[in-house]
């Protein structure tokens, strides 16, 4: 057994050394976009440009999220140097051909489709939702830039190296987000460009922190023993076919998360209707995802742990209690936020939320600490799906969150539930269908994906 066989071993102080770094990389990369909202929310619009700037953005990662699967691809068959090479030519010809995608909605008349249609945006809010898509290719860029070394650091088990750069951008992001309002550089588009630098700087310190590992990968490989034409040929044929692939792999995971990235525009087109103060319900909405997220994204980074550390024998289900217990743990960080002075506090001198709705926010955020139990449960049956080779039962649950959100959403707009009521049960719904479908999914017996 090598050393990181050795380290795969389960035991609950292995898993938390490698999860807590992933849980404090996501809250900060989660944390942005609060942080950001604050210079965007002091705009001329006020706290109503959030829901343009936010609507932009879901546009952008939606697109973006067509890429998905790069991440868990990356942890399944990038572990030596033809992997890797392979998996870095995938992600660059992605990365090019979706950043060119995400212009198209920009492009009129697609964007007043896409926005005043589709999102239900006033003018004013879609042009604001227009051009923060068009300035985050630069920023989508960088995502992409950065999933090569983050899957070198996540492969040898330092995941603490990357939160260390992460750590670094969210210090930038917050230096940005005191500074900015001071010389009066507010509104979405320096919103935009904080998050922008910040994102640039994590992917260089990343990279950095990836070279040995690089290096050490290539030097693996060993030198060939000899060389004509005919191996180039042979060489350049078997490339081919690993990056076909891994994009074969990656295929099912990332259509599962681009139906997954529509479930925001779902939502807002149906919050966005419904019959009481549609837009403050959106506006409560945008403010109080945004404490959520970054602990379901931290739920959520339970995949990486269960593809690291998979089960060690038939009913394993040592991982299961220990997704629990995490997600437990970040519910009662939602419940804490959700007292009054902390959440009047955030909500209402930091976001611009009028007094009138505070209490609002304060119910919503109480009401995701469930949330982020199931949302773990679900990160690590998607992760065992990774490591068995079955990308389409991570698809099927993704599919499914979407169906199920939408139903509930459908359900409940008629009987005129407040907005942000609709919110939290829709994601709530989706998520519990989420975990049904990928378990089903993978009791049934299916073709695993290779990539030889």
């Amino acid at each position: 057994m090598n050393e990181i066989e050795e380290k795969r071993q389960f035991s609950v102080g292995r898993v938390t050394r490698f999860y807590v770094p992933l849980l404090l990389q996501a809250f900060s990369q989660s944390i942005s976009y609060p942080l950001v909202a604050s210079i965007v929310t002091h705009g001329a619009l006020g706290v109503d440009a959030l829901t343009g700037f936010a609507q932009g953005q879901a546009v952008m990662f939606m697109i973006g999220l067509l890429g998905g699967g790069l991440i868990m691809t990356g942890l399944v068959h990038a572990q030596d140097w033809s992997g890797y090479k392979a998996f870095r030519r995938l992600n660059l010809y992605l990365m090019i051909a979706l950043l060119i995608l995400q212009c198209v909605p920009a492009i009129h008349p697609f964007d007043v489709w896409v926005f005043e249609g589709l999102l239900n945006l006033p003018p004013e809010l879609a042009q604001i939702a227009r051009w923060t898509l068009v300035g985050g290719v630069v920023m989508n860029g960088g995502f992409f830039l950065r999933n090569v070394p983050l899957v070198v650091l996540y492969n040898n088990l330092e995941s603490g190296k990357s939160n260390n750069a992460t750590f670094v951008r969210i210090g930038l992001t917050l230096l940005l987000t005191f500074l900015l309002p001071r010389w009066g550089l507010v509104g979405p588009w320096w919103g935009l460009a904080a998050m922008t630098v910040g994102v640039l700087v994590e992917w260089i310190l990343t990279w950095a922190y990836a070279r040995p590992y690089v290096r050490e990968l290539a030097a693996a490989k060993g030198p060939l023993p000899w060389h004509s034409d005919i191996d180039d040929l042979f060489a350049a044929k078997r490339r081919w076919l690993l990056v076909t692939g891994q994009f074969r792999f990656m295929l099912p995971l990332s259509f599962g998360s681009f139906v997954l990235a529509i479930s925001p525009l779902m939502i807002a087109a149906f919050v966005g209707r419904s019959a009481l103060e549609p837009q403050v319900m959106l506006a409560i909405h945008y403010v109080t995802i945004g404490v959520a997220n970054p602990i379901g994204f931290g739920a959520l980074r339970m995949q990486a742990v269960s593809i690291a550390f998979p089960p060690q024998y038939d009913g394993d289900r040592r991982m299961l209690w220990y997704a629990l217990g995490a997600g437990s743990v970040l519910g009662a960080l939602l419940l804490v936020f959700s007292l009054p002075r902390i959440a009047d506090w955030y909500f209402g001198a930091c976001q611009n939320v009028k007094p009138e709705h505070l209490g609002y926010a304060r119910t919503a955020i109480a009401c995701y600490c469930v949330w982020a139990v199931l949302q773990a449960v679900r990160a690590r049956i998607e992760g065992i799906a990774a490591v068995r080779k079955r990308p389409s039962a991570v698809m099927v649950g993704q599919v499914t969150y979407l169906v199920a959100m939408t139903a509930a959403l459908s359900a409940m707009l008629p009987c005129g539930v407040m907005g942000w009521k609709m919110a939290v049960g829709g994601i709530y719904a989706g998520t519990a269908a989420t975990i049904v479908a990928v378990y089903l999914a993978l009791a049934r017996k299916g073709p695993r994906v290779t990539t030889s």
